[in-house]
């Protein structure tokens, strides 16, 4: 019993620290932004990219995670996909253009897309009878990367002088986690190779209309989380406040995402129904972006969104689990969702960059994310059958 309890422990410190390392590469760019647009003379659309770049190579790359975790096991994958991930950080010490810039985006955007939907397969591998509390502890992670990102990054940029400092640092994330990694290949890497045979079998489902639905859902809700990511502090400044309030707005955003899986959790014990939580959280986003575009309360709008996007994300992680009944599936759907869904969201940040350009004005740019979210909560109805809205224990 003990040495099971410590394996599990053991797994759990390997999901945390992976998940860990899935946003700092993005939400780095944000605090830095402006300091990066002016050294290398970057417009709005061009700026974008940054963050759109990753999200759209976490849509492109996702189908590869579980081709490679048929191919390399998933314990081998995610561990050799966190040196990339890593790896493209250090980089960004090195850069001296907004070409190797956007490059090193492209590897960590690559890196994340395949680590993502493998830690789906590894929570349905190994915590079977524990998926809610496992999607706790990854969103918690998740979310704690990116509001250590978000909160310090421009810190550690004024403390060395360097915004490549601040972008880079992050690597060291990657450097702690790899020899847990190492640790977990070693001790499961022959069942791996057994189990990964099974992967060989499982293709995207791509003819199936929930998995679209889904995807769909993922993608709308991926627009507004990394639009919100990539632009928030502009916003904000454009509103009239200063660039160390709209950074702390952007740390507010990411941090109170931190405790929504398990609150998330607790709700779902006492009410299980997904829908009232996907409807709930999705208003909450609607008041905060309602709360900006008429430039009040600016605190509490980055709490609501950042409260509301965190609900969603858990949730969205937890629908294709739901969904499936074997880990290969659960890997074969959040590839799916995830592939297309990132490819959406990463029109996203794009497109606030090119309003911006022509309008100069972010104004019609926040009209377009209250639209998004009202579509997003008609498709979360279409999501829930009308027959398992009142059963209890039922995900969708």
């Amino acid at each position: 019993m003990i040495r099971n309890n410590a394996k599990e422990t053991f797994m759990v410190i390997g999901l945390f620290i992976a998940a860990l390392n899935l946003r700092p590469a993005i939400n780095s760019i944000a605090p830095v932004l402006e300091s990066v647009r002016i050294e290398f003379g970057m417009s709005a659309s061009v700026a974008s990219l940054l963050t759109a770049i990753p999200v759209l190579c976490m849509g492109l790359f996702s189908p590869l995670a579980t081709k490679l975790g048929a191919r390399w096991g998933m314990e081998s994958t995610i561990m050799w996909s966190l040196v990339l991930i890593g790896g493209s950080l250090v980089l960004r010490w090195f850069t001296d253009s907004t070409y190797y810039l956007i490059l090193t985006a492209i590897f960590a955007g690559i890196g994340i897309a395949i680590v993502g939907p493998l830690l789906s397969g590894f929570i349905k591998r190994y915590f079977p009878t524990k998926v809610p509390s496992m999607i706790a502890v990854y969103t918690m992670a998740l979310t704690t990367g990116a509001a250590l990102a978000s909160a310090l990054s421009f810190p550690l940029q004024t403390g060395t002088g360097s915004w490549k400092f601040g972008l880079a640092a992050w690597s060291v994330l990657a450097i702690i986690a790899l020899p847990v990694w190492w640790g977990i290949v070693r001790k499961n890497g022959e069942p791996q190779i057994h189990l990964a045979k099974s992967y060989q079998r499982v293709k995207l489902p791509w003819k199936n209309k929930k998995a679209w639905l889904l995807t769909l859902h993922f993608g709308l809700m991926a627009m507004g989380f990394y639009s919100v990511t990539a632009w928030l502090p502009p916003i904000m400044q454009s509103l009239g406040y200063s660039k160390l309030y709209a950074g702390t707005l952007l740390m507010i955003f990411a941090v109170v995402q931190i405790p929504a899986g398990f609150v998330l959790k607790m709700l779902l014990k006492r009410f299980p129904s997904r829908l009232i939580w996907l409807l709930t959280a999705s208003f909450l986003e609607l008041i905060g972006f309602f709360l900006i575009l008429m430039n009040t309360l600016p605190s509490l709008a980055a709490a609501l969104i950042g409260f509301g996007a965190g609900i969603l994300f858990a949730l969205s992680l937890l629908l294709p689990i739901d969904a499936t009944s074997n880990p290969e599936d659960a890997a074969s759907w959040a590839a799916m969702t995830q592939s297309v869904g990132y490819v959406i969201g990463a029109t996203g940040p794009i497109f606030i960059g090119w309003i911006n350009d022509v309008t100069k004005s972010f104004s019609l740019a926040v009209m377009g994310l209250i639209i998004i979210t009202i579509i997003m909560s008609v498709l979360q109805v279409m999501i829930v059958p009308k027959k398992a809205r009142g059963k209890k224990g039922l995900a969708i």
